[in-house]
């Protein structure tokens, strides 16, 4: 990625006073280390006439996906292959915005000591960048950036020059000229504007984007005609923080309309009063959806499978329809909290006779395991490596084969609804995977149809209309007829096995 701006100076004052401003020294080039590459500021030009910084920006595609961790996205090939094939080490976009704050922070706030008269008054500014994302073309760059004092030179990119009747691409190269504003708020116009025009951001959006978006957006972006479109393309489309941008949009418009400080606005709710109910946690959520589960099978002796510290044990021995309860796991610290947690050393007989804790493999089968009602399996499959599924699939299904199985598991599309998620990142460090509502569905089907089950499906907490709830929940109910499961089930008998 590549951006120049330009400035002319006079002897009184050089052009050469942008070295001051931007706090990088003409003499030398300069690299900064970021998380995604490596920023390269040079000067092609540095005469008192006129003088040119650049920003070169090497984008390291690997550290980037790596820096996602690359899980969680649904791993199909061609997505894979997208993470390093791309656009990014070319075309202007957040990556080159982020770099601009990170390289430039000084002359983004407007600090200068020894300048300050210079970084307080307008200049004569050039920026040049060649290659450019515009989702809207040229029309919306002009929209964009002519209210804000910018003279707009700006010309689509072809998809190939050696066939015109392809059309143009997405891309623009761009020149912005202005004498009438500060580098300071140049600087920010393009802080705000680089991802807005690309319509994307390389990290997920977290609600301090908000602030970081009216700090720089400030006196100016309230006033701006584009202001919706500009909130809501640099918030990704969040319209939970669209909405409070532009509350706060408006306030400060009020404020100005007034001649009045925001805070005096604002005040229409008054400090004491009452504040909204905490939404109900999404381990709540799920706990409440298996014992519904159970009750609708009408289970009465349980095998919590990965029971882990013991939350879901605690809440069947609330109800006396459930009589055996059984807790298992691999991890005997786990067991311990649990049994601690649980208070079984002080419970009374009768309530300890309903309740059992062992250690135990889901990888291999388990005697103990035969003859439930049902098992659950909540939270468990997306803590193994895929290949150790099958081994887990045939210990439950193949060998145990309770009457009703339930499993819950992470819903990945619903990540992007989590603010404080980076994106590309799954929910928990030791997940292995996390699935799309069509891969889990695929696994549970072919899991029921191998070992003579049927399945149904049933959303666990808030159900967005558009990436679904956050966890799925598979409810598995074994066939009435006595048929032999198929002999698929012997393979996977055998992966069990090998396992």
């Amino acid at each position: 990625m590549f951006l120049t701006v330009t400035t002319t100076g006079t002897p009184e004052h050089p052009a050469t006073d942008l070295g001051f401003l931007l706090h990088k020294h003409p003499d030398r080039a300069q690299a900064f280390s970021t998380s995604f590459g490596t920023a390269h500021v040079l000067y092609p030009e540095a005469e008192d006439q006129r003088c040119t910084a650049a920003l070169l920006l090497e984008v390291d595609a690997v550290a980037l996906v790596r820096r996602g961790r690359g899980k969680g996205r649904g791993g199909a090939p061609d997505a894979a292959l997208a993470q390093y094939v791309n656009d990014r080490p070319y075309a202007a976009s957040s990556l080159l915005a982020v770099a601009l704050s990170n390289v430039f922070s000084s002359a983004m706030r407007g600090v200068c000591r020894a300048r300050p008269e210079r970084a307080a008054r307008p200049l004569p500014l050039r920026f040049e960048i060649p290659a450019l994302p515009a989702r809207g073309g040229p029309d919306l760059v002009r929209r964009l950036f002519e209210p804000l004092g910018w003279a707009v030179d700006v010309e689509s990119v072809p998809l190939d020059t050696a066939f015109p009747e392809w059309g143009d691409s997405r891309y623009v190269r761009l020149v912005l000229e202005s004498e009438t504003l500060t580098l300071a708020n140049a600087l920010r116009h393009l802080y705000v504007l680089l991802p807005v025009l690309d319509d994307a951001k390389h990290y997920w959006v977290a609600p301090d984007e908000v602030d970081k978006l009216l700090r720089s957006g400030e006196g100016w972006l309230a006033g701006h005609p584009e202001q919706k479109l500009i909130t809501s393309r640099f918030l990704s489309r969040r319209w939970s923080l669209t909405r409070e941008a532009m509350d706060r949009l408006e306030l400060i418009r009020l404020a100005e309309t007034d001649d009045s400080e925001v805070e005096e606005i604002d005040n229409a709710v008054e400090a004491e009063a009452e504040q909204e109910p905490k939404p109900t946690p999404l381990a709540v959520h799920r706990r409440e959806a298996i014992l519904t589960a159970l009750r609708d099978r009408a289970a009465a002796r349980v095998l919590d499978l990965g029971c882990g510290e013991g939350h879901l044990v605690r809440e069947l021995l609330k109800e006396p329809r459930f009589t055996e309860i059984v807790g298992v796991d691999v991890s005997v610290r786990a067991l311990t909290i649990a049994s601690r947690r649980l208070k079984l050393d002080r419970m009374g007989e009768r309530q300890a006779a309903r309740v059992r804790l062992f250690q135990g493999s889901l990888a291999y089968t388990d005697k103990r395991l035969k003859g439930y009602d049902a098992a659950v399996l909540s939270e468990v499959i997306e803590h193994l490596d895929l290949p150790r599924l099958p081994a887990l699939e045939y210990a439950v299904f193949g060998s145990a084969r309770p009457r009703t199985v339930v499993v819950t598991t992470p819903n990945v599309e619903y990540n992007v609804r989590w603010e404080t998620l980076p994106a590309g990142h799954v929910r928990h460090r030791d997940h292995r995977f996390e699935w799309t509502r069509e891969e889990f569905r695929t696994w549970a089907g072919a899991v029921a149809e191998r070992h003579g089950y049927e399945v149904e499906f049933r959303p666990v907490g808030p159900d967005d209309p558009e990436v679904g709830s956050p966890t799925q929940l598979a409810l598995f109910t074994l066939k009435t007829t006595n048929e032999t499961p198929t002999t698929t089930a012997t393979a996977t008998e055998k992966e069990a096995k090998a396992a």
